[in-house]
């Protein structure tokens, strides 16, 4: 009955990852090609298409997408490699991987708005940067943020990406196979002369690389497709193409949604061009990496590597400090002209106006975000426990896999619209529902890749000795697994929570603007609201998630006490961990005595 259950559940994280991206794209489709019943077009044809090629800056947005997506995943690919090259087995590994982690769970939209407060032409760096009133950095129309070419777009992708990039390699890295295997060939370089730079980008980089490709491939899409900061950071006129067709989905005329379903689908070929050339982009590098394995130079541009690892260090510890000092004094300053360093005087007007308003988007925010977690946690979990009792064919688990990064290399602007036509045609009242499922379809990949590691690594010996001491596959779950890996699960069920709460697009096309967020408030509050109004929604934004994290390092002591546990007495096997060991130890050396 329990492993039924779990297979159950194995088919529905499969369905869930699959059907709504699928269905989101035959419904993006049909009104792309001029079929949408709603304003009386039911034969298809070529027009929305034609009118997206007719539009004048068609070629602009387009290569705006191409370069921010393509630019700061090539950057913030660099960046990552050269901090994994340098520091890799070195003690400093540690505390970078201290200082990136809290980055990664920063919504998007948050640290947009946060880098506005730094980068814009009034704020941190240009009041630090400033002489007797006279800016010695001048400011025009191609100033950062705003700037015609994207500079500022790809600059903030690429300080998002890169501690994704870096937390994934050392995730990967950590694999006990990779780790023994990838030690041995730094060893073998490096008794050969090669420097511990050289070793990495000519042994340990062709070994890592295929099993992070798939995520590189999911942030490059991300990047080429995204919406919260290209629209709040990036050009209005022209913007990428992702914003153009967030307004054209959003305008007062039913008919725009013929042109931003076409645009959609163009989007996706825009992600597909960048998908190939990265892929090309790669090869190519890995052909010269064969000719520089076999050169014998001993060195890979040691001093630059090591100089750039230093000033990314630099760029973030300097940015992080930057985006604190801002945002929280513009969260309570009271007048602050430019270019002081320190507002005329501090009030907490703006905190009282945010707790007036934002209760419904806190609850809002709460009830998504746990819904989504910790259903994900309970689909997941039960899928991996069928992997161990029912084993799927090869082809299964290939499908599976794949199915897992669906959702995060379909760009998002193409099925997300398309999911919304199906919602409006089925259970048209149902908004809890549908924006649910939009929040579990992002939730879902990243909950299963945080657990299935730590899920795969358990030792089997603890589920033989309990089923030897009669205990059902359901007890051997509830009793022994979960317990022990209630750490982990904690961990994934506060990044669940963190990407639930990041998502901007996904909440307000499923709701239709009627379930407002935090997340939601503080995109709206940029162009609407004061500066400092904003600031004290980029502070809640930031601490929302870093909260969820703090209870899953804490809560686990408190629920799960390892050392009160091996107290237990043993007339109760079903928590007797002590003797479980024991009784493997004895198992063992009765095998080698015989």
């Amino acid at each position: 009955m329990f492993s039924t259950f779990t297979v159950t559940a194995r088919w529905l994280m499969l369905s869930l990852l699959c059907i709504p991206v699928l269905a989101g794209i035959i419904g993006v489709v049909f009104p792309a090609f001029g079929y949408f019943p709603a304003i009386g077009e039911v034969q298809f044809s070529i027009k929305p298409f034609l009118s997206f090629f007719a539009l004048e800056d068609m070629m602009t947005m387009t290569g705006l997408s191409l370069f921010t997506g393509v630019g700061s995943t090539l950057l913030a690919t660099l960046g990552a490699f050269c901090l994994l090259a340098f520091f890799y087995q070195t003690r400093a590994m540690q505390k970078i991987q201290a200082l990136l982690s809290p980055l990664l769970v920063i919504p998007h939209a948050a640290a947009a708005i946060a880098l506005v407060f730094v980068i814009s032409p009034s704020g941190f760096f240009a009041r630090l940067f400033t002489l007797d009133g006279s800016a010695l950095v001048s400011t025009t129309s191609n100033s950062l943020p705003f700037d015609a070419y994207g500079l500022s777009v790809l600059a903030a992708l690429a300080l998002k990406e890169l501690p994704f990039i870096v937390l994934m390699a050392l995730s990967a890295m950590s694999e006990p196979s990779i780790h023994s295997k990838l030690t041995q060939y730094t060893r073998v370089g490096t008794s050969l002369g090669y420097s511990r730079i050289a070793c990495f980008f000519l042994l340990v980089l062709p070994t890592l690389f295929p099993k992070i490709r798939l995520p590189l491939l999911a942030v490059l899409v991300f990047a080429t497709s995204n919406v919260e900061i290209p629209l709040i950071l990036g050009a209005n006129n022209p913007s990428t193409l992702a914003v153009a067709v967030l307004h054209w989905f959003n305008h007062i005329d039913l008919s725009m949604r013929l042109l931003g379903s076409a645009g959609a689908l163009v989007q996706v070929g825009v992600s597909c061009f960048a998908l190939c050339l990265f892929l090309a982009i790669e090869r190519g590098l890995s052909v010269m990496g064969q000719v520089l394995m076999v050169s014998g130079r001993r060195h890979f541009a040691d001093r630059a590597v090591k100089g750039a690892s230093y000033a990314i260090i630099a760029a973030y510890i300097v940015l992080v400090g930057a985006i604190v000092y801002s945002v929280v004094t513009y969260s309570f300053a009271e007048y602050w002209v430019f270019p002081a360093m320190i507002p005329d005087g501090l009030t907490t007007i703006h905190w009282q106006t945010l707790f007036s308003t934002i209760s419904q988007p806190f609850i809002n925010t709460l009830i998504l975000g746990l819904l989504t977690s910790v259903s994900s946690i309970v689909v997941v979990l039960m899928a991996l426990e069928a992997e161990v009792l029912r084993p799927g064919k090869k082809s299964t688990m290939t499908i599976l896999s794949l199915a897992l990064f669906l959702p995060l290399l379909v760009p998002g602007v193409a099925f997300l619209y398309g999911l919304v036509w199906f919602q409006q045609l089925f259970l048209q009242s149902a908004t809890w529902f549908h924006t649910y499922i939009a929040h579990m379809v992002y939730v879902l990949p990243y909950v299963f890749l945080s657990l299935a590691v730590v899920y795969r690594r358990f030792d089997p010996r603890y589920t033989m000795v309990a089923q030897s001491l009669g205990k059902t596959p359901m007890q051997v779950f509830f009793v022994i697994k979960l317990p022990l890996m209630i750490g982990p699960i904690f961990v994934a069920w506060a990044l669940g929570f963190a990407i639930s709460l990041s998502q901007y697009l996904p909440t307000l096309l499923a709701s239709g603007g009627a379930i407002p967020t935090v997340t939601t408030e503080a995109v709206a509050s940029v162009s609407g609201s004061s500066t400092r109004l904003t600031a004290a929604y980029v502070i809640v934004q930031m601490v929302m998630p870093l909260i969820g994290f703090v209870v899953a390092w804490t809560l686990p002591r408190v629920v799960y006490n390892p050392r009160k546990t091996h107290r237990l007495s043993s007339k109760d096997e079903g928590h007797a961990i002590d003797i479980n060991h024991e009784a493997v130890k004895h198992r063992e050396g009765n095998h080698v005595a015989e």
